[in-house]
């Protein structure tokens, strides 16, 4: 079964079960998913789809910040409760200690040495971590690392 069919199952099964904020949460990410179908002219692969729901948790992320800095701490409760509906989907996240670890390997394996080097280890790092690390994390990581490798002038 793919993905897709996995959301579409699982919304049905919230109707039924009566889970208007389980069913409202899939039906707005199958939508996501029908669009970016659309744009494509093509069904999307698992992979496709995994992207898009990566992309829909991250603007929830980025609005419970928002809603957080405003006091709405109602709106940012909710986008949280959606979150954590499309969380599942997703492949488990790595923990910072892991991302560090690959930032090591990355950085050895390209011979990086300074900050001028961070457009290469992440260029090898992302493909390794997509979909299962913050981007923002991975670069912040890869920054300080490079940051206290590189000597001192």
């Amino acid at each position: 079964m793919s993905l897709t069919e996995q959301l579409q199952a699982d919304m049905k099964n919230a109707m039924r079960d009566g889970d208007a904020h389980r069913r409202d949460t899939l039906r707005m990410a199958l939508a996501a998913v029908q669009n970016a179908a659309k744009d494509k002219r093509e069904d999307l692969t698992d992979e496709e789809t995994l992207a898009v729901l990566t992309r829909q948790v991250k603007t929830r992320r980025e609005s419970i910040q928002a809603y957080a800095d405003a006091g709405r701490d109602d709106l940012a409760a909710k986008e949280q409760a959606e979150i954590d509906v499309l969380q599942p989907y997703l492949p488990a996240q790595l923990s910072e200690d892991e991302v560090r670890a690959l930032v090591d390997e990355a950085i050895a394996a390209t011979g990086a040495s300074s900050p001028g080097d961070m457009g290469r280890v992440m260029g090898a790092l992302m493909p390794r971590v997509k979909g299962r690390a913050d981007g923002k994390l991975v670069s912040s990581i890869v920054n300080e690392t490079l940051a206290k490798a590189a000597p001192a002038s």
